[in-house]
């Protein structure tokens, strides 16, 4: 062993183990068979000796990393990697140039891997798009967030977008008993006592995150010999929830809630809320989203549905954290218990067409108000009839502009109490007619 062999191998002994155990061959890669079981997009592709320009997109510890750097050995292409967050346009043309070099002189391909890609901004993608139309780079990005949003439809154009998930509970059981095994790069040389109801508990606390799995082992044996459930708790102390605010995850989750709502489950809505609570949501983005639901939703069905939620809001900016989400939690149960009708939405939705087609149509005379003696005579208030002087305080006339008398914009519901509007305001307008 010389020198620099000997120094590799004692840096490479000191990188955490997530790092020292990543799969050294495709075959030793856990889960992802919808990509690279037998048939499948990728395993066709090089079986064929080809690789497309790819986008991974996937959660945090899926492999994104890990596989970007084993299709290059398959392909038998030069692996180059920058990161977005910390590169720019001047790292990328060094990259080119010695790609160019590469092809050049010897007739290798340069696999170039973009970490965090959605990071870059639009100049920054444009500057990568021609060296990828021509076959400079094959290019893999990684990235967590949605690529639709992210990054430009130009360069989305000329790649494949492969969606990684995240590892099954037995992917991260088989990555752990494989660190407990491994004398070379795990600690198989000196293992911890670990049961296997404990290993399996590793592997459902990562969330899917093969990273985190091996974080967890790894503190855990350096904690004690024997790992119980104790010493396992500590290891994994507060669990940090997969929830960006600005990303993609945000939306998912706030969309289950707000689903679980409208489709009348407690269950579900008070454990989305839980989530977002739990990950660090403001709880008055929540809040404001209940008060939304609570007239897009339920509206007139439930009217103390309103009252419910804007309670909730004083509520929770009197006490505070953490007996606010008692609030909270009352308040969802009762907005998804309650019967539902999106006739706000739809009755304002409709108003707002009839204005903006129709212009600024004039208010009928009746209508009008005549504060002066020369409106009176002009006709302002003619023939109207004051509601509270005839039978049933109702006056049976169209409100509306003359050019859209008898529209229908609100509809009601036969849901809850929006049922018994929708009854009067049947014979309301029966007289009308």
């Amino acid at each position: 062993m010389d020198l620099f062999t000997h120094r590799a191998r004692r840096d490479r002994e000191g990188a955490p183990l997530a790092d020292r155990m990543r799969p050294r061959t495709l075959d030793e890669v856990v889960g992802q068979r919808h990509l690279l079981g037998e048939g499948k997009l990728l395993s066709s592709v090089l079986a064929q000796g080809e690789l497309p320009s790819l986008v991974l997109w996937g959660p945090p510890g899926s492999g994104k990393t890990t596989l970007g750097r084993l299709l290059a050995e398959r392909a038998r292409a030069h692996f180059a990697s920058i990161s977005a967050v910390l590169s720019g346009v001047v790292e990328l043309r060094q990259q080119i140039a010695e790609a160019e070099r590469r092809l050049g002189e010897r007739g290798e391909r340069t696999l170039l891997f973009i970490d965090e890609i959605h990071r870059w901004n639009k100049a920054q993608q444009d500057a990568l798009l021609p060296h990828v139309e021509v076959g400079t780079v094959t290019l893999v990005g990684a990235t967590t967030e949605n690529p639709s949003f992210d990054v430009i439809a130009a360069l989305l154009s000329r790649v494949r977008v492969l969606r990684l998930e995240s590892l099954a509970p037995e992917d991260l059981r088989e990555l752990v008993d494989r660190a407990l095994a491994d004398p070379e790069r795990g600690l198989g040389r000196n293992p911890p006592e670990i049961a296997p109801e404990i290993r399996d508990l590793i592997a459902r606390a990562a969330d899917g995150d093969a990273r985190r799995a091996l974080g967890t082992l790894e503190v855990a044996a350096q904690m004690a010999r024997v790992i119980d459930a104790r010493v396992l708790g500590e290891a994994i102390g507060r669990r940090t929830l997969l929830y960006d605010q600005s990303g993609e995850e945000h939306h998912n989750v706030v969309s289950a809630y707000i689903k679980a709502m409208r489709g009348s489950d407690p269950d579900g809505a008070v454990y989305w809320l839980t989530r977002m609570l739990e990950a660090g949501e403001d709880p008055l983005f929540i809040l404001r989203r209940l008060v939304i639901f609570a007239s897009e939703d339920v509206g007139n069905a439930d009217p103390r549905a309103l009252q419910v939620a804007t309670a909730a809001l004083d509520a929770f900016r009197f006490v505070g954290l953490p007996e606010g989400t008692l609030a909270m939690t009352q308040a969802t149960i009762y907005l998804a218990a309650a019967p539902k009708s999106n006739s706000a939405l739809t009755t304002w939705a409709a108003a707002r067409r009839a204005v903006l087609e129709r212009g600024a149509l004039p208010v009928p005379l009746r209508h009008r108000n005549a504060p002066t003696k020369l409106m009176k005579e002009l006709g302002y208030g003619a023939g109207y009839r004051y509601p509270h002087d005839l039978a049933g305080e109702y006056a049976p006339e169209d409100h509306l502009p003359d050019a859209l008398a008898g529209t229908m914009l609100y509809k009601p519901s036969d849901s809850g109490e929006e049922r018994a509007i929708s009854e009067r305001l049947a014979e309301w307008r029966k007289r009308r007619r």
